[in-house]
């Protein structure tokens, strides 16, 4: 399991989730918050290409032992490509939730919707510890 972390140069949803904006596109994923309450993931079920996402809405969802969760969309958007790997090893997204645990990488449809986001001083101040 990876160390708590919150990289810098991502933004942060209230739900969990980060967003790396590249340019016009965005990687997205979950916190290492979020990782560490599922427990171990066991199943990641990937929306299709051309999905077409909506900030503050579920897209996805990740099974672990515990329980199944939905992902929302920390940006709104349309999936241009998603993390095949993860179907072989959903433990990526425990091991590193910003690296080779990504989850869908999105063409932003707005923005100016990465100013509601949280740096990582404000997303870590959320987690009340």
């Amino acid at each position: 399991m990876a160390e708590a972390s919150y990289p810098d140069d991502l933004l942060y949803h209230a739900e969990h989730d980060w967003a790396r904006i590249e340019n016009d596109e965005a990687v997205l994923g979950i916190t290492w918050y979020a990782q560490d309450a599922l427990g171990e993931v066991v199943f990641f079920d990937p929306p299709a290409v051309g999905t077409a996402l909506s900030q503050g809405e579920p897209y996805t969802e990740v099974e672990s032992v515990k329980a199944v969760s939905d992902v929302v969309a920390p940006l709104s958007g349309e999936i241009v490509a998603v993390n095949e790997a993860l179907a072989d090893s959903p433990q990526a997204i425990n091991e590193d939730p910003y690296g080779a645990g990504w989850l869908v990488r999105v063409r932003l449809s707005d923005t100016a919707e990465s100013e509601t986001l949280m740096d990582a001083v404000a997303y870590t101040a959320t987690l009340g510890g």
